[in-house]
């Protein structure tokens, strides 16, 4: 029987609970048990797909093309198990599904309340998401509930786990709550006082955690640790410090030192062999010592919340870790790019232009790869990225000056890249697409094989085949590929089944590569990705062919 580890946040959001929930995923994986994660959240939303970045973040996106919360990312970087749609779900989903249930009549005409019905259904889908990732056979689920300990959104979740660890049983379940511990320069001294009264709200709801998480700028004294214990109720070794690392690759070694994950595992009675975090130490140790160093530019229009690239910085930082390189990312904002040139790109080993949505900043994004190409930079272009590269090849040398796509002109003279108007969901299913279409339900999401043409630089990349995850409402255009196929772009991968564009590159050029999809989100640190380890030996190379 699965069972059950629930991480709970207090005091104050971003102390990184989604870090610290896979880090003790990992060390738990690395004791041979079999692990899967959860994450609940507790906005109204459906899902994260079309909250702009600057509140939420990256999202991430699922093999089976569920868009969600970007802790899911952290879960797949820090573990092995792949995500699913079950592994993430919103207050909104759980209502959307207890109202389509009244509405069939499923409650019998009873009054539909948030107790029991709403906490019923989301115990339901925790136990729907522990049962997906092994078939059923899962040892440990660690649900993350989203939030803040006394936010009024996060009630419903938190008595829901409360009566789900009292219907399991002895053993069946442990909480694991992470709070904040400030230093208060003015009178020199950490505070615990904030962690104390976090308890104590969680207490009244019903939840005593058996371990605690203590977030500080600093180690935490063993007087703080016990004077935590005594006012919070918790025994003295199960207070974790958990202080500020410089990388979160640190963190399952910091946790496994202090026996977290014995904790855990008596309060769980499940015995298994000690920790490996060998794995976790050779990746640490190659951060902080490479070998060499190059600096890409990431020509983008949310630069200033770098949440927004998540797993494309991870992406870029694992390609490093394996290449024994330090990677600086420069966040280059397109607009400044659009108004001022391409001066700051001079200094650049390679160029960078991720996904995106909507018109503002791209004709600076079109300029940075102008630049690139023009000047032999490496240049990936993602999704967005890829498509604008087609535009700006289009236009320059193509023969196709008014080259554009249909997202950001719907009345383009030349729409070399424009939406799809019919499509097969998952399931063979045609939907029909136009621009007025929901945002939330008109993109290609998930996982597609496709075929790569033999000699091309995609097949020294990937091999035969590529299998990516996509999040994308539009399409190169399949009218205008002649054109530009005859004036030196070549299509490298298409898919199998509509045919559409998937990798674009230019031969004559030393690297210039486009996806349709979003490598980023299956790069590990463990194993990198062949896409960001070529990128990143580009980029070298050409800093070596300039240095000599």
């Amino acid at each position: 029987m699965t069972k059950y580890v629930f991480v709970t946040g207090g005091v104050v959001s971003s102390l990184g609970k989604g870090i610290a929930a896979a880090s003790l995923a990992a060390i738990l994986e690395s004791r041979g048990l079999k692990v899967t994660m959860l994450k609940l959240d507790p906005y109204i939303n459906v899902d994260p797909g079309t909250m702009s970045p600057f509140q939420h973040g990256e999202v991430f996106v699922t093999e089976d093309g569920a868009e969600t919360d970007l802790d899911l990312g952290h879960y797949e970087r820090f573990i092995s198990t792949k995500m699913k749609k079950s592994n993430n779900f919103t207050t909104g989903q759980i209502y959307e599904s207890v109202l389509r249930k009244e509405r069939r009549g499923e409650y019998l005409g009873k009054t539909v309340q948030v107790i029991p019905h709403i906490t019923n259904e989301i115990q339901a889908f925790i136990e729907k998401g522990a049962r997906a990732a092994w078939g059923g056979e899962t040892d440990v689920a660690i649900v993350e509930i989203g939030g803040t300990v006394g936010d009024i959104e996060s009630l419903p979740f938190l008595e829901a786990v409360r009566q789900m660890s009292l219907r399991l049983g002895r053993n069946s379940a442990c909480f694991v709550h992470l709070t904040l511990v400030p230093f208060i320069a003015s009178a020199g001294e950490l505070k615990t006082k904030p962690t104390q009264h976090s308890v104590q709200k969680l207490r009244e709801i019903g939840i005593f955690p058996d371990a605690l998480l203590c977030r500080a700028d600093r180690r935490i004294p063993d007087d703080e640790r016990a004077k935590i214990s005594m006012f919070s109720n918790v025994q003295l070794e199960a207070v974790i410090s958990v202080w500020d690392a410089d990388t979160i690759y640190k963190i399952p070694a910091m946790l496994e030192a202090q026996k977290l994950d014995d904790i855990v595992l008596e309060k769980l009675n499940i015995e298994a062999p000690r920790a490996d975090l060998s794995k976790w130490a050779e990746i640490v140790y190659a951060q902080e010592n490479p070998a060499q160093n190059i600096t890409i530019g990431m020509v983008g229009k949310y630069v200033d919340l770098t949440e927004s690239y998540k797993s494309l910085i991870e992406a870029l930082n694992h390609a490093g870790l394996h290449t024994r390189t330090k990677v600086n990312i420069n966040y280059i904002d397109s607009e400044e790019v659009e108004a001022a040139g391409t001066e700051v790109l001079k200094k650049l080993d390679a160029v960078l232009v991720p996904g995106g949505f909507g018109k503002r900043g791209t004709e600076g994004k079109i300029k940075a790869i102008q630049y690139a190409r023009e000047n032999k930079v490496p240049y990936l272009g993602i999704c967005l990225g890829m498509q604008l590269a087609v535009i700006e090849f289009a236009r320059h040398c193509a023969g196709l000056p008014k080259a554009n796509s249909t997202e950001f002109d719907s009345q383009a003279d030349t729409p070399v890249v424009a939406l799809i108007t019919e499509w097969k969901d998952s399931t063979g299913k045609v939907e029909l697409r136009t621009d007025q279409s929901d945002l939330g339900g008109t993109m290609r999401l998930g996982s597609q094989r496709c075929p790569i043409k033999p000699g091309t630089l995609a097949e020294s990349i990937y091999g035969p085949e590529v299998n990516e995850r996509h999040r994308h409402r539009y399409e190169v255009n399949n009218n205008f590929v002649p054109q530009l196929e005859a004036a030196g772009l070549r299509i490298s991968a298409r898919t199998p089944t509509e045919d559409l564009p998937e990798i674009m590159e230019l031969p004559e050029h030393p690297w210039f590569f486009g996806v349709q999809f979003h490598p980023e989100f299956t790069s590990t640190p463990r194993d990198s990705h062949p896409l960001f380890l070529a990128y990143v030996k580009a980029a070298l190379a050409h800093k070596l062919g300039k240095a000599l």
